[in-house]
């Protein structure tokens, strides 16, 4: 079982061996919705399906209530905010049903956006009480590279399936938590935005530009080395150890702008040995989506 990262040539064995696993492939652009299937139809992995951000991976829409706190609102209604809002779990274990993705699988999950959305999928599945899921390390550029083959056109179909919903092996915390442990040492906040939109020089996707007060960053890149690969478990170590001080890793919220690029820095510190830290899904889009909250810039 493979949980963290697999390699080419571990997803290789997966193939040989016939093993009961499926492949997803997550590539996006936020600027172009439909760019990621388009890249998919071109070349993606023989058997793989494509998983869209907007339409699998998020709610149609939030309905945010007093303090940015989701009601509910019947099986549709959203578990966060933002502009990427989460599924609820229910919801999301009807998706993998109908997609053909039971609970006795190994997930492999890939994009060629340096693991910026299969994160998201990848955390997605934890969050389902699902263990067996793995990112692909280097995505389809690491594919290619190791002459691995491409299949091009539809995907492949799947029958229906039963996944069942187990307990939660990740976390998820809402606005109010933040809220309230804010400035507090039982909450250390790791923001994954590139650093021009922390700072508040820039914001082209959120109405306000800035971050959360106390709020670390680490930009999601910084995860990966030269080669487009997550870099070693000694070095993660030692770079989130340095960013984290005498804060303890248990504490970690990860967010970032909408609750997709903040997963590659979960998934660097379970390689990193230092996991357990939780994920603020509507992160710094429905952070700001209230003017009350406080805003910090620089």
């Amino acid at each position: 079982m493979y949980t963290t990262l697999i390699s080419v040539s571990e997803l290789q064995a997966l193939q040989k061996n016939q093993q009961r696993f499926m492949v997803f492939d997550c590539s996006f652009e936020l600027t172009q919705p439909d760019a990621g299937a388009q890249k998919f139809a071109e070349a993606h992995i023989p058997g793989a399906l494509y998983v869209h951000l907007d339409s699998a991976l998020s709610a149609k829409h939030g309905v945010p209530g007093q303090h940015g706190v989701v009601t509910a609102h019947g099986p549709d209604e959203p578990a966060s905010g933002g502009r990427h809002p989460l599924p609820n779990r229910e919801r999301f274990a009807t998706w993998l049903s109908s997609i053909g993705f039971s609970s006795d699988m190994q997930a492999v999950v890939y994009d060629r956006n340096g693991a910026n959305y299969c994160g998201r999928l990848w955390w997605m599945l934890k969050w389902a009480g699902h263990d067996a899921v793995a990112v692909l390390d280097g995505g389809l550029q690491a594919w290619q590279a190791a002459d691995g083959p491409v299949a091009s056109g539809a995907e492949a179909k799947h029958f229906q399936s039963s996944f069942l919903l187990s307990e939660p092996k990740s976390r998820l915390v809402g606005t109010a938590t933040v809220v309230q442990r804010l400035g507090r040492p039982e909450q250390t906040l790791i923001d994954a935005r590139a650093t021009p939109r922390f700072k508040g020089e820039v914001e082209p996707l959120d109405p306000v530009a800035g971050h959360i007060p106390g709020a670390l960053n680490r930009p999601f890149a910084q995860n990966l080395g030269p080669d487009g690969k997550f870099k070693s478990a000694e070095q993660l170590r030692s770079e989130f150890v340095a960013l984290l001080g005498q804060r303890d890793p248990a504490t970690v919220v990860h967010h970032c702008g909408s609750g997709v690029s903040a997963l590659p820095n979960m998934l660097a510190m379970e390689i990193a040995g230092l996991g357990g830290g939780a994920l603020y899904a509507g992160s710094w889009s429905e952070w700001c989506s209230d003017p009350a909250r406080p805003v910090a810039k620089g």
